[in-house]
C-alpha cells in the first residue's frame, strides 16, 4: 500500500484523514495545530517532521488548507511539495481554491515529473465525521483511479468531473448555488418573521412546492431554526467562496450580479461580527439587522 501524506487537519481535514486510518491507510500528516497533529497519532497516524519530509516519504500527498495562498506555500518553493517529492508522485488538493492557482500548480506539477489532482469536498463537517464527504475530482483517467481509493475512505459520493481543474470549478458552481439559496431563505424567514406568519405552516408550504430546496430542507432546520450556529461550514468560509466565484466569473466574462449582491451580504454579516457562525445563521443576521425576532422551529419539529 502506498504511503499517504495529509496536510491540513482543520474542521474537515481531521475527520477525512481520521476516516483513512480507520480504513488501514497509511498516513503521514502535518498541520500547524499540533493538537490536532497528536489526534491523528493517537488514532494510528505518523506525525511528519515537515512538508518536505511528508513528500519525499510519501507517494501521494493530500492537502485540505483554508485557500490558494496556502496550497501554494506547501506545494512550491525549495521546501515544499514538487522540490522533494519523487518522480511520479501525486498532488490531491482537496481545498477550495481559486481554479487558475489550481491550473498553475497542475504545470508546476508537471515540470517536476509528478502529476496533480483536484477534489474539493462538498457536504459539510458532519458528513465529513460520519465519512459521507461528496468529492468533485479533476484529474486523467489514470490517476483518478489511483486516488479513488482514499476518497471512497472519506465519503460515499465520488464524481470525475473531468481533466484537473475541472473539480474546483464545479465546486464553485455547486457552492454559488448552495450560498446563495441560503441567502434567499434567510430573506424569505425574515419576512415571514416581519409579517407574523406561523413559521412551521410557512415551512410547510415552502417544502410542498417549488420553493423548496436543499438548504431549506436540510440544512436550516437542523442548524440555525433549532437554534444551532455553531460553526459546520462558516460565514467566512462562504465569503471566501463567493469571493472565488465572483473573480472567476470576471475572468471568464460572466456576468453574475446575484453573487455580487449575495457577496456584499456576506461581507456585511462579517462587518457584524458573524464570520465564524454557521452560515445557516445568515437567517439570524438578517433578522437581527431589521430587528426581528429570529426564526426558531418548536423542538422535534419534522418536515410534514
Amino acid at each position: 500500500m502506498s504511503k499517504i501524506g495529509f496536510i491540513g487537519l482543520g474542521r474537515m481535514g481531521r475527520p477525512m484523514a481520521t476516516n483513512m486510518v480507520k480504513k488501514g491507510f497509511d498516513l503521514m500528516v502535518t498541520d500547524i495545530n499540533q493538537e490536532a497533529v497528536a489526534t491523528l497519532v493517537a488514532a494510528g497516524a505518523k506525525a511528519g517532521e515537515s512538508v518536505a519530509a511528508i513528500a519525499r516519504q510519501c507517494d501521494i500527498v493530500v492537502t485540505m488548507l483554508p485557500s490558494s495562498v496556502e496550497v501554494e506555500q506547501v506545494a512550491l518553493g525549495p521546501d515544499g511539495i514538487f522540490a522533494n517529492a519523487a518522480k511520479g508522485a501525486l498532488l490531491m488538493d482537496m481545498s477550495t481554491i481559486d481554479p487558475l492557482a489550481t491550473d498553475r500548480l497542475a504545470a508546476a506539477a508537471v515540470s517536476h515529473g509528478l502529476t496533480m489532482v483536484d477534489a474539493p469536498v462538498g457536504r459539510l463537517a458532519e458528513h465529513a465525521d460520519r465519512g459521507e464527504s461528496l468529492f468533485m475530482v479533476g484529474a486523467s483517467s489514470a490517476d483518478f483511479a489511483r486516488v479513488k481509493p482514499l476518497m471512497d475512505a472519506m465519503g460515499n459520493a465520488i464524481y470525475h468531473c473531468g481533466p484537473v481543474g475541472s473539480g474546483g470549478r464545479t465546486k464553485l458552481v455547486n457552492n454559488y448555488v448552495a450560498i446563495t439559496l441560503t441567502q434567499v431563505n434567510a430573506e424569505a424567514l425574515a419576512l415571514s418573521q416581519r409579517f407574523g406568519l406561523d413559521l412551521v405552516k410557512t415551512m410547510d408550504v415552502l417544502l410542498g412546492t417549488s420553493a423548496n430546496n436543499g438548504q431549506l430542507r436540510m440544512n436550516l432546520p437542523n442548524k440555525v431554526l433549532a437554534g444551532d450556529t455553531t460553526p459546520g461550514f462558516t460565514v467566512d468560509l462562504a465569503h471566501k467562496d463567493l469571493s472565488l466565484v465572483v473573480n472567476s466569473a470576471h475572468a471568464a466574462k460572466v456576468p453574475m450580479p446575484v453573487a455580487a449582491a449575495v457577496h456584499e451580504s456576506y461581507s456585511m454579516a462579517r462587518a457584524r461580527g458573524h464570520g465564524t457562525i454557521d452560515f445557516s445563521g445568515m437567517a439570524d443576521v438578517l433578522c437581527e439587522a431589521a430587528h426581528i425576532a429570529k426564526p426558531r422551529l418548536p423542538k422535534g419539529w419534522k418536515p410534514g
